[in-house]
Formats: structure tokens, C-alpha cells, sequence
């Protein structure tokens, strides 16, 4: 007996990958879920009986041991299910001895060793099978991570291409975005991440050990995106200026960053923004088995003195004071959400949770967010672990305007304050088209119950009732903001005002608007205007001004006037940014001392359409025809089409446009020949030293060959 060894193993891919949802990896390891039953085919070198048992061994990480859930030891005696790993012989050809494995629902994730030897031998004589990765399983009842829906785990964890909202409120744009979390190497990176963290390095045995818990996996994940603190992947950088890297609206998806992360030593990929960190992050979660989403948020606040508001200060043309205003609010930002079990919280706080990695605030010292419970947001829970209140102001800050007067006194300006937080969006499941969230994240706006949750926040926050005594909250830039301040509403004006879009606003063409102001009252009087307009990047940072003017109008009683605005291109084009963003405001002074502060965003349009000529079946061609517009009133030579799509080409195709007349439309054809079946997403982006990036995507349905 002491003869027969385990000679070979047939680790059964397709069959474990069909049962395990990881067949799509197309890495040379089985990949596999915890928690569920895996099977293996050992080839051994003559027959067992009966009795004989096989004791196999696995081990994940420097230094493992039993004491740390990084080893354990088990035979295919031992009754399976429960919290241990477990072994069971299905059948027995001769030489062949099919057995199935099973990991616990709470195993560590990773990579592990996998060694075997029979039960009649001395403990020394294990043979090393090989390596295997074991992922979190959204499948399994018993795990954190458990997502009860299908067509939610087909969506959230399987599904490598997705849709990312941009814009402003009022214009929200579609853009694709490649995850491509089962291309080449991919799974290899997301795991060499976890071992590249700062945790890691100080002390790897104890660091994986905990990498059975998804709020610490996706902690590390969301300080390792960015590069801040840790050489993590994407480099952050704000100012519009992209010389020595990529600019953020180049990238089509995660793959490509990636990858240059992992070949280039890990030396930070430059450059990313909030979008750009939240695909990344999103690839991440969902090659390691943990169902995420990319949310976004439209008037985002940028709450940096932790008091639940935004203070914006502003001149009399209600041109933002930078150097005073500390807090913002970003046109829109983006994040993430993934689905799990809050251990530590308690079952009411389970399902999705925050996480952010781009890098704004600092939490317990390091750049990242999260994971904050979504109902805990809704809830005003934001003491609760980890970063609510600065979630909590993203999305439900009290946005107060002041008017900073030449002699530094300030006075409140009536403007909105149900602005921040709006349209909080993701892609729906199983389709193009945006869900709106927001009631996941906060109660009606304006709303009693939002009051009220906004109360108890603060009253968490500074162990005061909102209404109640004056609280000293000290800035960093050394004023202090009285409690009071913040809550007693600025005096509603006599009239209102709303600047109106008369044209499309398309790039390439003057803007034409209509600032329209009503009175509200039964007498007459004289309001003075001043307006002012500039270019901008997301994050509402002024790049310069393109606007600045007076006008004063007189109102009779319940009288609406217009004062028609035009801005031309040739007074933008120099300073428009990639974002195309323009930010116009009207400071208005009414008799009796009132004041109003009335803004708009404005993104520009432009055109591109892309139309499949054909069905798409894998391993047939089919031509794709993009055309494109000149959106400019010049000539315009070496424009560039990039095209990208996972499954449906070989990385990526650039094909030059030849030069184009104004306003000329032009069309360009090429052949795709998809690799993949199922609904595909082709990217094409029309790239030009003239203008900013014109982006499209159209999702390909492809069918299998017969």
C-alpha cells in the first residue's frame, strides 16, 4: 500500500468554472468560489482501497498556519459543510479517484497551494498538486457577500463592460466603460494589489488572515486605487494639465491602466479622476467575486471642515472667492457601491455600502472612503464605521452662499439649498438606460423626514440639537462659523431668476442665453445685475473668465423681463477644458438690501453616431460606420478615430479621419470580428489636437456561430 502516490491532478476548469461562474478567467489556475463544492481528478499510482483516505493540504500566504486560517489540513473521511474545509471521494476508475473539495462560506480569498498525500503515509511525504485562486462567492447564502438576485449577480459581478454618468443635473451624459475584469492578467493584478498595500508590507501573515472580510478587502482596495500614501494605481490630478501622462477622459476602460501599473513596477499610472478611480476600483471588486456598481452623484459637496455644510463665498458677481472657499461642490462625482454584510455594524446596515477611492479626505490617516452603509447615509447614522459624514455631505450638505464684502464682513445670499445631492444615478440591470437613487441615500429634499435626518446628523456629529445653542465650529482657514449661521435661511427675495438656454448649446458656436428675472410683488423696482461667466473644469474650479457685465433692469408689479446674453466662441474657445463645462452667475441687487444669486452649468454638445452594418455572430466580420462632425467654424486636419471593445477586438484600433471642412460630416468605415458572444460594448472616441475628446459607445449583441 505505502507504494501508491498521487502521481497527477486533472483540476476539471470547465467543469468547476461552469458550476463556479469563473469560467470566463482565462488564467492557467483554477479559479473557484468559497463555500461551494469544487471537484478534482487524481491520478494515482495503483488502486485504493476502501479505507485509504486522502489528506490534502492548503495554504494561502508567507507564514501559514492554522492558528491564522491561512492552512488547515482535512481527509476525505470528514463529514463536509460546516465552517472547516472538507474533502469526499465521488468515484473510483482504477486508477483515477474523482473527489470533491469545499472551502468554508468565510475562507480567506486568494491564492493557495494545494498539496495531497494518503493516509497511510508519513506526513513528510505530501505531494504538491499546485496552485489554485479562491474568490468571494455572491452565490452562496452563507457568504457576506450573498446577492440574492440573479440578474443582479449577471449585472454587479459578471457583466465586464458598464456605463458611467457625466455632466451636470441637467445634461447627464452617457460614457462607456470597459472593466474587463476577465481579460488577460487581470485576475493576477487585482491579487498582486492586495499584496502591494502598506498592511501588507508591515506585516503579510496578519494581513492575509483577514482577507476573509470584505469591509477590509475593500478598504485596502479603496486606499490602494489611488496612489496617495501607498503607490497604488491611478495618480489624481485636477488642474487640466496632462503633459507628462494621459489625460482622465482619454481612458476607455480599466484593462489598459492596469496593466501599466503591473508591467510598469507598480509605478502609479497617470492620470486619474473621480470616474476614472471608480472604474478601476469597480474591476477590482468584481474580478474578486464582490458585487459593485458605479454611482454617481450630480452636485456633489466636497465637505472639508466636517460641518455639514458648504460654505461658498463669493464677490458681487458672484464669482467664487478660491482662496476663501475651502468646501465645494463638484458638478458631479463618482463612486462606488458594493453589496455586503455589515458584521460590525449589525443585519440592518447589510447591502450597499460606499466606497471611494478617489483621493479627498484622509480616513484614520490614509486617502480613502468607505465602506459606509448606504441606509445608514438615509438614516443620518454617521457615526457610524466608516467616514459617514463625509459621505452624509456629499450628498445632503446644506449649500450656503455668502457675499464677502472689501471690508471681510460677509452676508448670507438666498440661494438653494436642496442643491447638493441631486440625480444620484447608475447604470439599471440588464440595460442601458440610468436609474435614479437618491431615495436610497436621503428622504425627499425639503422634506420633514430629511429635516429631521439632517438634525440627528448633526446632533451625532456635534452633540448639539441643530436648533439649540450657538456652537463654535473653528475652519481651517482660522474664521469660525456660528451653528446658528448655518441654519437660519438667508431672507427669500422679491424675485426670482433663472437663466434660460435659447440655443443648444453645441461646441464649436456662440452660446446664446436669456437670464429672465419675475418680480414676485405687487410694486415696482430696480434690480442690478452683475453676470459673469467662465470656463471650468468638473470640480467647478474656475479656468478663466469669459463674462463680466452690468445691466440694471427695472420690474413693474408681477412683471417678467429678459436680458439676452450671448457669449462667442472665439471668446471661449482658447480656455475651454476637456470637461467643455461653462458656469454662468448673476448677482442681483434689489431695492431694500435683498440679494439673489441665480447659476447655471452648461456642458456643450457635440456628435458622433455609430451604427453596426449587419449581425454580429463570433468569429464572423461585420463593419461598424462611425460618422462624426466637425464641431468647429475652421478646417481641421489629424483627427483620430480610437476604437476598444472587449470580446469584440484585439486591443485597440486607431484609424486617422481625413482632414474635415467646418461643420462637415464625415463618415469612416472598419470591421469588427467578435471573440465573445452575449451584449458587447464597442467604444469609439473621435481624438483631435483642435478640440476635446468626442465620445461614443453603442452595445453590440453578439450571437454564436452555428
Amino acid at each position: 500500500m505505502a507504494g501508491i502516490r498521487v502521481t497527477k491532478v486533472n483540476w476539471q476548469r470547465s467543469r468547476n468554472g461552469t458550476a463556479h461562474h469563473t469560467q470566463e478567467y482565462p488564467c492557467p489556475k483554477l479559479v473557484v468560489r468559497r463555500g461551494q463544492i469544487f471537484s478534482l481528478g487524481l491520478e494515482l499510482s495503483g488502486a485504493l482501497d476502501n479505507e485509504e483516505n486522502v489528506i490534502f493540504t492548503v495554504e494561502t500566504g508567507p507564514q501559514a498556519s492554522e492558528a491564522l486560517h491561512t492552512k488547515a489540513e482535512f481527509q476525505t473521511s470528514e463529514p463536509e459543510g460546516g465552517k472547516a474545509w472538507t474533502a469526499a471521494k465521488e468515484a473510483q476508475m482504477e486508477k483515477t479517484l474523482t473527489v470533491h473539495l469545499a472551502s468554508p462560506p468565510n475562507a480567506i480569498i486568494g491564492r493557495y497551494l494545494l498539496s495531497a498525500r494518503l493516509s497511510s503515509h508519513r506526513r513528510h511525504s505530501d505531494r504538491t498538486l499546485g496552485e489554485f485562486v479562491l474568490l468571494f462567492n455572491p452565490w452562496c447564502p452563507e457568504d457576506d457577500v450573498f446577492l440574492a438576485s440573479e440578474e443582479e449577480r449577471q449585472e454587479y459581478v459578471l457583466n465586464d463592460s458598464g456605463i458611467i454618468f457625466r455632466g451636470v443635473e441637467k445634461h447627464i451624459r452617457a460614457q462607456g466603460w470597459n472593466y474587463g475584469q476577465f481579460e488577460e492578467d487581470i485576475l493576477d493584478i487585482c491579487l498582486s494589489i492586495l499584496d502591494r498595500s502598506p498592511s501588507h508590507q508591515d506585516n503579510p501573515a496578519m494581513d492575509v488572515s483577514r482577507r476573509h472580510d470584505p469591509i477590509y478587502v475593500t478598504r485596502v482596495v479603496s486606499a490602494m486605487v489611488n496612489s496617495n500614501n501607498d503607490r497604488g494605481v491611478v495618480q489624481g490630478q485636477w488642474q487640466g494639465k496632462y503633459g507628462s501622462g494621459t489625460s482622465p477622459l482619454h481612458w476607455r476602460g480599466s484593462v489598459a491602466i492596469l496593466q501599466k501599473w503591473f508591467k510598469g513596477r507598480y509605478k502609479p499610472v497617470k492620470y486619474g479622476q473621480c470616474w476614472v478611480f471608480a472604474g478601476v476600483m469597480c474591476t477590482v471588486l468584481r474580478c474578486l467575486g464582490i458585487a459593485t456598481r458605479v454611482v454617481s452623484n450630480f452636485n456633489s459637496a466636497h465637505d472639508t471642515d466636517r460641518n455639514l455644510s458648504v460654505d461658498k463665498y463669493v464677490d458681487s458677481f458672484g464669482r467664487t472667492l478660491e482662496d476663501l472657499t475651502e468646501d465645494s461642490m463638484w458638478n458631479f462625482h463618482v463612486w462606488n457601491e458594493s453589496w455586503f454584510a455589515r458584521q460590525d455594524l449589525g443585519p440592518s446596515y447589510n447591502g450597499w455600502q460606499v466606497l471611494d477611492a478617489t483621493p479627498q479626505e484622509e480616513s484614520e490617516g490614509v486617502f480613502r472612503c468607505g465602506p459606509a452603509s448606504v441606509t445608514a447615509i438615509r438614516e443620518g447614522d454617521v457615526h457610524l464605521a466608516h467616514d459617514g459624514p463625509f459621505v452624509f455631505a456629499e450628498v445632503n450638505a446644506d449649500y450656503i452662499t455668502w457675499l464677502w464684502h472689501e471690508d471681510e464682513s460677509r452676508e448670507r445670499v438666498y440661494s438653494d439649498t436642496k442643491k447638493i445631492g441631486r440625480c444620484i444615478s447608475t447604470k439599471a440591470v440588464g440595460s442601458d438606460s440610468r436609474v435614479d437613487i437618491t431615495g436610497l441615500y436621503k428622504y425627499p429634499e425639503g422634506s420633514r423626514k430629511e429635516r429631521q435626518v439632517y438634525s440627528k446628523a448633526v446632533k451625532k456629529l456635534f452633540g448639539v440639537e441643530a436648533s439649540g445653542r450657538r456652537t463654535r465650529i473653528r475652519r481651517a482657514g482660522g474664521r469660525g462659523l456660528w451653528r446658528d449661521d448655518l441654519l437660519e435661511p438667508a431672507t427669500k427675495p422679491s424675485i426670482t431668476g433663472k437663466f434660460k438656454v435659447l440655443e443648444p448649446p453645441v461646441l464649436g458656436h456662440d452660446l446664446r442665453l436669456a437670464l429672465c428675472l419675475t418680480s414676485l410683488t405687487s410694486r415696482a423696482q430696480r434690480v442690478r445685475v452683475n453676470l459673469s461667466g467662465a470656463t471650468i473644469l468638473y470640480t467647478r474650479r474656475t479656468v478663466a473668465e469669459i463674462l463680466h457685465e452690468s445691466h440694471t433692469v427695472k420690474l413693474g408689479p408681477q412683471e417678467e423681463k429678459k436680458i439676452p446674453i450671448t457669449i462667442p466662441y472665439s471668446k471661449y474657445k482658447e480656455d475651454l477644458t476637456e470637461d467643455k463645462k461653462i458656469l454662468l452667475a448673476a448677482m442681483c441687487f434689489i431695492t431694500k438690501g435683498e440679494k439673489l444669486l441665480v447659476e447655471k452649468d452648461i456642458t456643450l454638445e457635440d456628435f458622433i453616431t455609430i451604427k453596426v452594418l449587419g449581425p454580429a455572430v463570433v468569429g464572423v466580420a461585420v463593419a461598424v460606420k462611425v460618422t462624426v462632425v466637425n464641431p468647429l467654424s475652421e478646417r481641421v486636419k489629424d483627427c483620430v478615430l480610437m476604437v476598444e471593445g472587449t470580446g469584440l477586438l484585439q486591443g485597440q484600433l486607431n484609424i486617422d479621419v481625413p482632414s474635415l471642412e467646418p461643420q462637415e460630416r464625415a463618415s469612416v468605415q472598419f470591421d469588427i470580428t467578435p471573440s465573445k458572444s452575449g451584449p458587447r460594448q464597442l467604444q469609439v472616441d473621435l481624438v483631435s489636437p483642435h478640440f476635446p475628446d468626442i465620445k461614443g459607445f453603442v452595445i453590440i449583441h453578439v450571437a454564436t456561430a452555428k
